[in-house]
């Protein structure tokens, strides 16, 4: 039996434009940057960043992504592990795009269930990337900007 069932995230997943935090170093912000893929093809752009309030670290990419002026535009999460590097006005992650296409699109109607629960579906977004939950035993932070108040 895996102990992963017993280890819950302990935080709230909120946007840092919706909170009264900041990047500490305003020049790590990446937000209004350009997502490339692996093979530096446009996957879209960083609208937001979706920080754990507990420790107060990022964990998603809120990426738009298509749609015209945000009409018809799709919104992915990628999880911050799949940040490869950050260089000027774009960040690079591991995967194609037409992987990320392929993930879980955001819905604030669905992602939470009927307990209030939105962690399956962030479950769902991390087996997707094949990376491992933020709450989940032996997790390793990545390098990535922090947040201060």
């Amino acid at each position: 039996m895996s102990d992963h069932t017993d280890r819950t995230p302990s935080a709230t997943l909120v946007r840092l434009s919706e909170e009264r935090l900041h990047v500490e170093h305003p020049s790590e912000d990446v937000r209004g940057h350009s997502v490339l893929d692996r093979n530096d093809e446009e996957i879209g752009t960083v609208e937001d960043l979706l920080v754990d309030d507990h420790e107060r670290k990022v964990r998603f990419l809120e990426v738009s992504s298509g749609g015209f002026l945000g009409i018809g535009a799709k919104t992915f999460h990628i999880p911050v592990d799949a940040v490869t590097r950050i260089h000027d006005d774009h960040v690079h992650v591991d995967m194609t795009r037409e992987h990320v296409g392929q993930g879980p699109s955001f819905d604030p109607d669905v992602v939470v269930d009927e307990s209030g629960d939105e962690r399956g579906y962030y479950e769902g977004v991390y087996r997707h990337y094949g990376h491992s939950p933020f709450w989940g035993p032996g997790y390793a932070y990545p390098a990535f900007p922090f947040i201060g108040r």
